[in-house]
């Protein structure tokens, strides 16, 4: 299945042969930061002709310390993200964590992002299969890429088929992760698109101070292998200033250095495409 027979409401550019991109901050820290960087990507989706999803988590429930931010209210930040929504005409995505939250985040987003943790949740992935809306399975750490076929099954014998599968790395030992470029072929066999995370892929998590770290110095590397290998698009985090960012601030890109990145990679993409 490619991108643009996912039917996704109000996604652009889809007949520029560019890959697809899922971007935004990590979560929804405020509206004003929330809207900046909407702003931010849609201009640049429309400079380099790229399909745009925003992308931001209205909560994060997966946090190493219990004090770790979570999120400024479910309500006012789906709300928000509906704002960016309408606002900039623009379909959004966002996660869920568990089977109750599939049916009201559905009001608010295009796109459902099941956590890598928990791609293997039967309710979870069966509870976003039934809202009818597309599902972007990111995989696990701990499972292979050819695994990915098994959560995509669950939610195609649900009755949706409307499915992404994202590559995130893997684990390497206990604090780092690695990417294994030979997942995005092998999850293109599957029959769904295939995203590339650049950003959660190089974190460094649970580090002794209870925070992941990052290596953001790696992400056009791996944004760079990542379209040389074919993959149908590039999920990515970005932030005004990373080093205040409330979440995840050591993998997320600065924003003005998005503008660079994505030059280079639709570049890389064209010459890909001529193959």
């Amino acid at each position: 299945m490619k991108v643009s027979e996912l039917n996704i409401p109000l996604l652009k550019h889809t007949g520029s042969g560019n890959f697809l991109l899922l971007a935004g901050p990590c979560v929804v820290e405020s509206e004003e930061m929330t809207l900046r960087v909407a702003a931010e990507v849609v201009k640049l989706s429309d400079k380099y002709h790229i399909p745009l999803i925003f992308k931001s988590s209205y909560r994060k429930a997966n946090r190493s310390r219990l004090d770790s931010f979570s999120g400024i209210g479910d309500e006012k930040a789906l709300e928000i993200l509906a704002e960016v929504r309408e606002k900039y005409s623009v379909p959004v995505v966002t996660d869920i964590h568990s089977p109750e939250e599939a049916r009201i985040a559905a009001h608010f987003v295009d796109v459902i992002q099941i956590p890598a943790f928990l791609c293997r949740q039967t309710d979870l992935l069966v509870a976003a299969a039934a809202t009818g809306k597309v599902v972007n399975v990111k995989k696990g750490q701990f499972l292979s890429g050819a695994s990915m076929r098994f959560a995509a099954g669950k939610i195609r014998e649900s009755g949706n088929e409307r499915v992404m599968l994202t590559e995130r790395g893997s684990f390497f030992g206990y604090n780092d992760l690695v990417v294994d470029m030979r997942n995005i072929p092998v999850m293109k066999q599957i029959g769904a698109p295939v995203i590339m995370d650049i950003t959660h892929s190089l974190q460094q998590p649970n580090q002794e101070g209870g925070v992941s770290g990052g290596q953001p110095d790696m992400i056009e590397t791996i944004g760079r292998c990542a379209i040389a290998a074919g993959v149908d698009g590039i999920f990515i985090e970005t932030h005004p200033e990373p080093a205040s960012a409330l979440s995840d601030g050591a993998n997320m890109l600065r924003l003005d250095m998005l503008d660079s990145l994505l030059n280079k990679l639709t570049l890389i993409r064209t010459t890909v495409n001529s193959f």
